[in-house]
């Protein structure tokens, strides 16, 4: 089975990649061309434009930040859709339940098949094939594709019909922001109160909250590592997603607010590209703020 990529980013690039090396038929496409040059360097065949991919292929992995960016790639709402029928247009990013329930009636529409795949995990796990997908759709679809996944991913779990693997997806990305968000805040904490930063580190990998997360953000935190896994902004973006479904469902989500606004302030301070952790600088100018304040009433006391 040929198999098309498009979208070679933080998560697709790997992804691809994986793929390739396991053997797998595969065509790619990226807006940003220099973004396919490992791919070439693996002997992946590189298509002059997504027509091609899709020409080529008989499944299609879609990778791309937002619903724009998909619409745009699949010529959704006008003559160039039709060339997902017959197709298997596998979306593995995170865009909206509703923009997805949506989009699978349209390619449906059209002739094609439609699977939901969106995964949880970032660069590392990516490069690793350690990614856990979410699969929603026709189950006819969803087993025919599912087998793709096994390079990419250690485990992949079927959902039921488009969007539960979306709402699959950010009930775990609520639980995930607000974790890398807590042991963010707990550094900066013990930071600034003079607790040895090394030894927190330490500390909390030999703690019962040790996890995958934490082992691999803590030293990030420890170093203001920085380099992106998994963006900021990315994670902003995941933030008004669930946000956006939590309104829409009258379901309250207290501890997603607090992280919503540290992440707005994070992007806001410019390090919408760094990695999540980056969400420390959102905390010291928070505290910077405080300080600042402290010293003001000081002043005006002693006036």
């Amino acid at each position: 089975m040929q198999v098309g990529f498009i979208g070679l980013g933080v998560m697709g690039q790997p992804m691809a990649l994986r793929l390739a090396r396991s053997g797998t038929p595969l065509v790619v496409w990226n807006r940003t061309t220099a973004r396919t040059a490992p791919l070439r360097i693996a002997g992946v065949e590189v298509a002059t434009d997504p027509g091609e991919v899709f020409a080529r292929a008989d499944v299609v992995v879609v990778m791309l930040a937002d619903d724009h960016a998909v619409d745009a790639i699949l010529g959704r709402g006008g003559p160039l859709f039709a060339r997902v029928r017959d197709r298997t247009v596998v979306h593995m990013g995170t865009t909206s339940p509703e923009y997805s329930r949506a989009l699978e009636a349209d390619i449906r529409a059209a002739g094609g098949s439609y699977v939901e795949a969106p995964v949880s995990g970032s660069r590392v796990p990516a490069e690793s094939g350690q990614l856990v997908a979410m699969l929603g759709g026709d189950k006819r679809d969803v087993d025919a594709v599912r087998p793709l996944l096994a390079p990419m991913c250690r485990e992949t779990f079927v959902c039921g019909p488009a969007p539960n693997a979306l709402l699959m997806k950010l009930s775990v990305n609520l639980f995930l922001i607000t974790l890398v968000t807590g042991l963010t805040e707990a550094f900066h904490f013990a930071d600034r109160l003079g607790v040895d930063r090394t030894m927190f580190c330490d500390v909390m990998a030999a703690s019962p909250m040790a996890s995958s997360v934490s082992l691999m953000k803590a030293p990030k935190l420890l170093a203001e590592d920085f380099e992106v896994q998994a963006a900021a902004l990315d994670v902003l973006k995941n933030n008004r997603l669930i946000a956006q479904a939590a309104q829409s469902s009258g379901v309250a989500s207290p501890l997603l607010d607090v992280c919503h606004a540290l992440f707005e302030e994070t992007v806001g301070l410019g390090h919408g590209a760094e990695d999540v952790m980056a969400v420390l600088r959102a905390l010291e100018a928070r505290t910077g703020r405080i300080a600042h304040a402290r010293a003001v009433d000081f002043d005006s006391s002693h006036c």
